[in-house]
């Protein structure tokens, strides 16, 4: 099994810059793609950004927050990360860490996790 911590929401003012972080645990052959998504109040869950195992994120993006945040990892520390500069408002949210792991070798399917959710707060 594999377990998501997240961390670094909190509150911040419109034009700031908060860094998230997922840090995964477990037993995992390979975490393939990870993401993260967000849930505001009475919406839905909403792809935020993604990126592959080799680094891609192209057309990963969703188009509200292009140019303004950007997803990495760091494969060895099991970690994916969310820098998001020059939040609005509309950014207020649950985000929530997303991964599929492939838990052994030669494994047919892949299997999807989620972290417990992080606020994300910005005051106008």
């Amino acid at each position: 099994q594999v377990q998501l911590v997240e961390s670094g929401g909190g509150l911040v003012q419109a034009g700031g810059s908060l860094r998230l972080s997922c840090a995964a645990s477990g037993s995992v052959f390979r975490l393939n793609t990870m993401g993260w998504y967000r849930q505001a109040p009475g919406k839905q869950r909403e792809l935020v950004a993604a990126i592959t195992s080799g680094g891609i994120t192209n057309y990963n993006y969703a188009d509200s927050v292009k140019g303004r945040f950007t997803v990495s990892r760091d494969n060895a520390k099991k970690t994916v990360y969310l820098q998001m500069n020059s939040l609005k408002p509309e950014d207020t949210a649950v985000y929530y860490c997303n991964a599929a792991a492939t838990l052994f070798p030669g494994a047919e399917y892949e299997y999807d996790y989620w972290g417990q959710g992080t606020q994300v707060t910005v005051s106008s």
